[in-house]
């Protein structure tokens, strides 16, 4: 299946501003596939980070897929925006829109990847009626705003639900993991058919980001060897 592929994707979120640069340069060199941005409002979560210039600064500094996670409410407003910037994949929260169907349709009609993203609290069910039109489903495994935090499990059982249903349907969307993310939470997270693991501070908290990349996709792809 074409999700079967496994993705390392740094999270800017915990890189240092002041060498942006310099790290997605870095996280390139360990092997990274993507790179994931993170945008907040402020309101939809409690924090404020980056926006639009940034990311089409980021466009300009890696060939790398842009993985722009919109973390703000009425994210329809901005989706053009962000595509037009440089974003190649644009994930929503279902918690952000009353019409998640209409912001995922246009994401593809502006020509890039479509993605929904649900917070902890929120069902897998809640995306039973988009999962057709989603290239990506995002489960937060911490309440998204601030890198740094503990892992929650409960994501692992929404990974295997969703992925019981791609296989029942022969979707091939994307599952993705973000926040918590680190070496000791990557295998299980393999064994339960995630595909992208968005890591922060476990990559760019460290003496050498571009070696975090390489040992976290030596134990993914250590750990689907052992699927069974």
């Amino acid at each position: 299946m074409a999700y079967a592929r496994i993705e390392i994707a740094p999270s800017i979120l915990a890189a240092d501003f002041a060498r942006l640069g310099e790290g997605v340069r870095a996280v390139e060199q360990g092997g990274a596939d993507v790179i994931h941005v993170d945008v907040m409002d402020g309101q939809f979560v409690p924090n404020i980070s980056i926006g639009i210039p940034v990311v089409a600064s980021l466009r300009k500094a890696t060939r790398l897929p842009l993985d722009v996670h919109l973390m703000i409410g009425r994210p329809e407003r901005y989706i053009e925006d962000f595509v037009h910037a440089g974003a190649d994949r644009v994930l929503v929260h279902q918690e952000a829109t009353a019409h998640l169907d209409r912001a995922l349709s246009m994401i593809r009609e502006l020509g890039a990847q479509a993605g929904a993203a649900i917070n902890p609290a929120t069902p897998v069910a809640a995306l039973s009626e988009v999962l057709d039109k989603v290239d990506t489903v995002l489960i937060m495994s911490v309440n998204p705003g601030f890198g740094g935090q503990k892992f929650i499990s409960g994501a692992y059982q929404k990974i295997r639900q969703l992925h019981e249903w791609r296989a029942r349907y022969n979707a091939s969307f994307r599952i993705e993991v973000d926040g918590g993310v680190d070496l000791g939470n990557t295998a299980e997270l393999m064994q339960a058919e995630a595909n992208t693991l968005v890591a922060g501070t476990s990559v760019f908290h460290t003496a050498d980001p571009a070696d975090a990349v390489r040992r976290m996709r030596r134990v993914a792809t250590e750990a689907i060897s052992q699927r069974v």
